[in-house]
């Protein structure tokens, strides 16, 4: 749910802090107090669309902040995990800062992420739906994934299923479609993979060559250094005179004559016949390693033709020997396939056969679990519809899978199936598309009933209804208001009104209204009390004249939406 919202210079909202409950908020107010900015403020945080046109004017930037607990959200904290975003007590903040120069600048939890990241995270929390936003009910291509969401747990298991193996069919068939090229394609191929193949045997690659290679090079390019290093601390070790291995000895010889007297003494000689020992060890070790050194000149060209040798390698084939000879045992196992190119396209097609045949059996299983949903989806949409007064209206979710196709043609990435939502407004008329015949207040009202079934499982936090109920009212609004209702049961709701019904059935009511400062217009938000909210509703019903009758018509109407209220928590 949406618990804090912060906006600062965004239209004509100059800094505004609000805090959000759950259940049911209703914003109210006259005509361009600001009621939309604050929705679209919301509607920015969850990726839409910016506009440096949103910008207060006279200011550089606007900035827009949330803050969002997504406790039993599962969706948003996987694609937070996803993205490697940390999250801390289930909250999630979003921070979005449009500037003049049209840069937009997006955070969630700290970590800046694009437009699109944002978009994907904050369709999870967040779902807008305006007077003329119903995109899902009016795009054919969404109605599948709704009667989808609407299906139980096994359905969704077989989906899955049904998706892993449409998977493999796919990959499996653009292979198969790759070994029907023309034979001189492969051929070509085959010479190329050839050519490859000797050139990396021929370079005849050790396992960590380059790194001896690097180390000895080193050794030879600073051989002089390294010899005057050591021939010098061999002169100061064992010289002809005043050698230090020599001063060491006399010392040992001269503190092993006291070291019976004191414990201390003899800790004297221990030490310092163990450095004389080690010293001469040392010494023998310097000269050793001077006797074995020699500076070879042709050496050194040797291993840098071969260490550039070795680099030509890698760009041509990897970026390290492991690396190349991986390549090499790609085109090996390349190579044997081109060279039994039948029995491996025979192969692919077997496995193909196989795939698709599983393909068949999963959509199909698949399609008969949504023709069980579909009918349990009408059934619970009707149900709805008496509660909007739309008993008269039919809905039918429409399949279209008898037709010519075979129905492996038929498939695609999340089903056989091809359906699409069909109504019939009035008795007698027959069944056609909803998005051609339904109107704009039907669709309201559609759009309702599906939120009431779907916002039970849909796991979004928030859903904001944007004066969707413009255009009715009687009986009409009040069975508005409680479906309103109802999807507040399951998620936080806000709801953009000017019907006192919705208003009544309200948790919690939001005034907004807007006032000059400075010759500046502004937007302000006051949380209603109870003795307001009834003023409020009054002048719903009313408009600018609130008489006494009208103060006692809007108690009646909060008393009968808390009857209502109970009833609906209760159903």
């Amino acid at each position: 749910m949406l618990q804090e919202l912060t906006i600062k210079n965004f239209a004509i909202i100059h800094d505004l802090s609000l805090t959000f409950e759950t259940g049911m908020t209703v914003l109210t107010g006259e005509t361009g107090a600001g009621k939309s900015i604050i929705i679209d403020a919301v509607g920015l945080l969850a990726g839409g669309r910016g506009s440096n046109e949103f910008i207060r004017h006279g200011e550089s930037k606007c900035v827009l902040e949330g803050l969002f607990s997504m406790e039993g959200n599962s969706l948003t904290y996987n694609l937070l995990e996803q993205y490697d975003i940390a999250s801390e007590n289930d909250d999630v903040i979003i921070q979005r800062d449009i500037h003049r120069n049209g840069k937009n600048v997006c955070r969630i939890n700290g970590r800046l992420v694009n437009i699109s990241t944002l978009r994907l995270i904050g369709e999870t929390l967040i779902d807008i739906h305006g007077q003329n936003e119903h995109q899902e009910l009016m795009n054919p291509e969404k109605h599948l994934a709704m009667l989808d969401q609407f299906g139980d747990e096994s359905l969704q298991k077989m989906k899955k299923n049904y998706c892993v193996t449409f998977s493999k069919y796919t990959q499996t068939k653009k292979a198969y479609r790759k070994w029907q090229n023309t034979e001189q394609e492969f051929a070509q191929r085959l010479d190329m993979l050839q050519f490859q193949a000797n050139d990396i045997e021929m370079a005849e690659l050790i396992d960590k060559e380059e790194d001896d290679l690097l180390e000895e090079k080193n050794l030879l390019m600073n051989y002089q250094k390294i010899i005057n290093a050591l021939s010098e601390s061999y002169d100061a070790l064992q010289g002809e005179e005043n050698n230090g291995i020599d001063l060491v000895g006399q010392a040992m010889t001269g503190i092993s004559g006291i070291e019976d007297i004191d414990h201390k003494y003899k800790q004297f000689s221990e030490v310092i016949a163990s450095s004389y020992f080690q010293l001469q060890e040392v010494a023998s070790d310097i000269l050793r390693e001077m006797d074995q050194m020699a500076y070879d000149e042709d050496r050194l060209n040797e291993i840098e033709k071969r260490l550039e040798f070795i680099y030509q390698m890698k760009r041509k084939y990897g970026v390290s020997i492991e690396a190349i000879k991986n390549h090499y045992e790609k085109i090996m196992l390349e190579i044997d396939q081109l060279q039994n190119r039948e029995d491996h396209v025979n192969n692919l097609k077997i496995e193909m056969d196989l795939f698709s045949k599983e393909l068949i059996d999963k959509g199909e299983g698949l399609s008969q679990m949504r023709q069980v949903a579909a009918l349990k989806l009408e059934e619970a949409i009707h149900e709805q519809f008496k509660e909007l007064f739309m008993d008269k209206v039919v809905l039918k979710v429409q399949f279209f899978e008898k037709n010519q196709e075979d129905s492996l043609s038929r498939a695609h990435e999340t089903g056989l199936d091809r359906i699409e939502f069909y109504i019939a407004t009035n008795p007698g008329e027959p069944l056609k598309p909803l998005v051609k015949v339904a109107s704009g207040g039907e669709l309201s009202r559609i759009m309702l009933a599906m939120k009431t079934i779907f916002s039970k499982t849909q796991g979004l936090t928030s859903i904001i209804f944007d004066e969707v109920d413009t255009g009715v009212s009687g009986r009409v609004a009040q069975a508005i208001a409680n479906k309103i209702y109802l999807v507040a049961i399951h998620s936080q709701v806000l709801c953009i009104t000017h019907l006192p019904q919705v208003a009544a059935m309200a948790n919690h009511h939001l005034f907004i209204s807007k006032t000059i400062i400075d010759e500046r217009t502004e937007t302000h938000v006051t949380a209603l009390v109870e003795n307001e909210k009834v003023d409020e509703v009054a002048r719903m019903l009313a408009g600018t004249e609130i008489t006494k009758l009208t103060i006692e018509h809007a108690k009646e109407l909060i008393n009968l939406a808390e009857i209502q209220k109970d009833k609906s928590i209760n159903k």
